[in-house]
C-alpha cells in the first residue's frame, strides 16, 4: 500500500471520529434511530393513505365510482364539499383521537361537550355541546347529583316533551363552581326556540324565542356556467342556489332550461346571533331571467294567511306541480312510446322521464297529495306513488330508500322529500324514473295541466301593490335597508287571536251512600 493511500485512510478515520464526538456532544441519537423516526413521521403524516396490501380490485372499484360522479355544479353538489372529499383528509377529528391527559382531565364531561371559560361569569362554569344519539338530560347534566337532575327533568316536562330531543341540537349547562350545582340548562328546540331551565333550588322551565339580528342583503349576478357557481362567485353560500331553485321551481325547469347568460337578483334576509352568521332567512323579493324572460317573486301576507309569493299581477307563482322532482341533474330518457330498453334489450314505451343523479340525491314530491303506495314494485324497484287532486298521480321509482317516517296514507307537501335516488329494480345506473298518471293513463310530465295557486284577492290588491313597490325599491337599491326589521314589510309571524274557552258547567257532585259493615 502506498503512502498516499495510507494517509487517505487515516484522514477518513479521523473525520468519522470527529463526527461521532460532535454528535455525542450535541446529544443527537444515532443515525439509524433518526432514520426510523423520520419514516414513522412520514407514515403518520397522511392518515388517509391506504395500506400497502390493499386489494387492487377495491382500488379499481373506487376509481370507477369516482369517475362516474356528476360534476358538482350540475349535480347540486357544493364545490367546497367535493374538494374536501377528493382530498381524502378527515373533515372532523376522530372521536377517539384524544390524548390520555385530555380524557382524564374531565372524566364526567360528554365527548361532544366543551368548556367555555371565556363566556362564563365569575363563579360559573359553562359547558357547551350538541345532543348525540343516546344522550339524555341526566347525561348532559353529568356534574349534577341524581336528585338535582330529576328536578330539572320534572321542570322541563311541564313546558316541553322530553321525547322531542333531537340529535345535533346544541345545549348549554351552567354550574356554580363553589357548590357544583347546576344553575341553568339550555337546549335549542329549533332555530327559533330554546328550552331554558334555571335555578339551583326548585328550578323553573320556560320556552323562549331565540333572538336574531336580521339584515337585508341584495345579490345580483349573471350565470356563466351553473347556478351554484354563480352564487359562489357572488360570495354567497350554496343554500341560496337551492332556495332560488325551490322558489322558481314551478316556473323554470332548472335541469333543462338553465343556460349561460341567465341572471338573477334576490333580496334575502341574513340572520346573525351574537355577531355570528346563522344562515339565510326569508327571500323577500327576487327576479330570475331565463331565456330572456324575467320571472318575478314578491313576498306578501294577506290578512292572517300564510305568506306566499306572487308576481306583479298578483298571481301565485306556486303551481300545482313542480317542473321536476329533483334539482340540478340531467335527463337521460324522455317520455316516448318507443324506446329500446337498456336491460331487456327490446323496444317498448317509456312513459316517464329518467333523471340521472348520484345515489342518495333527495327526491321531492312534485305536488301536495297523499301517499298511496310505498314499497317494492318489481322492475320499478323501490317505489312511491302520490295521489293528487283531479285523478292525478305521480310515481317515483328505483329509489335507494324512503324519507324517514314515510307511510301509506300520509299527506305530503309540495317539495317535501319522500325518497332518495337509487338503482333498484331494472336499472343500469342510479337514476329516478318519474311518471305522471291521469285517470289511470300515463301522460307526458312536460305537457301536464299545471294550474296556479290562489292569487291575491281583489280586496287586497291595493295593499299588495304597496308592499311590492317597497320590495322592488329595495331590490333595485333605490331604498336603504338599514332600518329593516323582520316585521317592517311582511310580518314574519301573525299572532292568531286566542279564543276564550267557554266556561264549563259545574259538575253536580253525586252523593254516594256509605255502606256500614255489620
Amino acid at each position: 500500500m502506498s503512502v498516499n493511500k495510507k494517509l487517505c485512510l487515516v484522514g477518513v478515520a479521523l473525520m468519522l471520529l470527529l463526527a461521532g464526538v460532535f454528535a455525542w456532544h450535541k446529544g443527537l441519537p444515532p443515525f439509524d434511530e433518526r432514520h426510523n423516526a423520520a419514516e414513522e413521521q412520514a407514515a403518520s403524516a397522511d392518515p388517509a393513505q391506504p395500506e400497502a396490501g390493499q386489494d387492487k380490485a377495491e382500488k379499481s372499484e373506487s376509481g370507477k365510482a369516482e369517475s362516474g360522479k356528476i360534476e358538482s355544479g350540475k349535480a347540486g353538489q357544493n364545490p367546497q364539499q367535493e374538494s374536501e372529499k377528493v382530498s381524502g383528509q378527515p373533515v372532523e377529528r376522530a372521536e377517539g383521537d384524544k390524548s390520555a391527559e385530555e380524557s382524564d382531565a374531565n372524566p364526567k364531561k360528554l365527548d361532544n361537550a366543551s368548556s367555555d371559560e371565556e363566556g362564563a361569569a365569575p363563579g360559573e362554569a359553562v359547558v357547551r355541546g350538541t345532543v348525540e344519539k343516546g344522550d339524555t338530560v341526566v347525561k348532559m347534566l353529568a356534574g349534577a347529583d341524581s336528585q338535582a337532575a330529576q328536578e330539572y327533568i320534572n321542570a322541563a316536562k311541564r313546558v316541553f316533551s322530553m321525547r322531542a330531543f333531537r340529535d345535533g341540537q346544541p345545549y348549554v349547562v351552567i354550574t356554580d363552581t363553589a357548590t357544583g350545582k347546576v344553575k341553568r340548562f339550555e337546549y335549542e328546540i329549533d332555530n327559533r326556540r330554546r328550552l331554558v331551565v334555571e335555578g339551583m333550588e326548585q328550578p323553573v322551565a320556560r320556552v323562549e324565542a331565540i333572538e336574531y339580528t336580521t339584515l337585508l342583503s341584495t345579490v345580483n349576478t349573471v350565470i356563466d356556467d351553473n347556478l351554484f357557481q354563480a352564487v359562489a362567485d357572488a360570495g354567497e353560500r350554496p343554500q341560496l342556489a337551492l332556495r332560488l331553485a325551490e322558489l322558481f321551481g314551478s316556473e323554470i325547469n332548472f335541469i333543462r332550461d338553465l343556460q349561460e347568460g341567465d341572471s338573477f337578483a334576490v333580496l334575502v334576509e341574513k340572520r346573525y346571533r351574537e355577531g355570528e352568521y346563522k344562515g339565510y332567512g326569508r327571500i323577500i323579493a327576487a327576479h330570475f331571467t331565463n331565456k330572456g324572460k324575467t320571472f318575478e317573486a314578491y313576498l306578501f301576507r294577506e290578512g292572517s294567511k300564510s305568506a306566499s309569493y306572487f308576481n306583479s299581477k298578483g298571481e301565485n307563482i306556486r303551481k300545482s306541480l313542480l317542473q321536476a322532482p329533483l334539482a340540478f341533474t340531467r335527463v337521460t330518457s324522455r317520455f316516448t312510446h318507443n324506446r329500446l330498453h337498456p336491460v331487456l334489450g327490446y323496444s317498448r314505451p317509456h312513459e316517464g322521464v329518467d333523471y340521472a343523479a348520484p345515489t342518495g340525491t333527495p327526491v321531492k314530491a312534485v305536488g301536495e297529495g297523499v301517499v298511496t303506495a310505498k314499497g317494492w314494485s318489481g322492475g320499478y324497484g323501490n317505489q312511491v306513488i302520490v295521489r293528487h287532486g283531479g285523478g292525478l298521480e305521480s310515481m317515483y321509482s328505483h329509489l335507494s330508500g324512503y324519507a324517514r317516517g314515510l307511510k301509506n296514507g300520509q299527506k305530503v307537501r309540495q317539495g317535501e322529500v319522500i325518497g332518495f335516488v337509487g338503482m333498484t329494480g331494472l336499472a343500469t345506473g342510479p337514476h329516478l324514473d318519474f311518471r305522471l298518471r291521469q285517470g289511470g293513463r300515463f301522460i307526458n310530465p312536460g305537457k301536464a295541466i299545471n294550474p296556479r295557486g290562489e292569487p291575491v284577492s281583489k280586496s287586497a290588491m291595493g295593499a299588495f301593490e304597496k308592499v311590492m313597490a317597497q320590495e322592488l325599491a329595495l331590490l333595485k337599491g333605490e331604498q336603504s335597508a338599514a332600518e329593516y326589521t323582520v316585521d317592517s314589510i311582511v310580518p314574519d309571524q301573525v299572532e292568531q287571536p286566542q279564543q276564550e274557552k267557554p266556561a264549563e258547567p259545574e259538575k253536580k257532585t253525586e252523593k254516594r251512600k256509605k255502606k256500614h259493615k255489620n
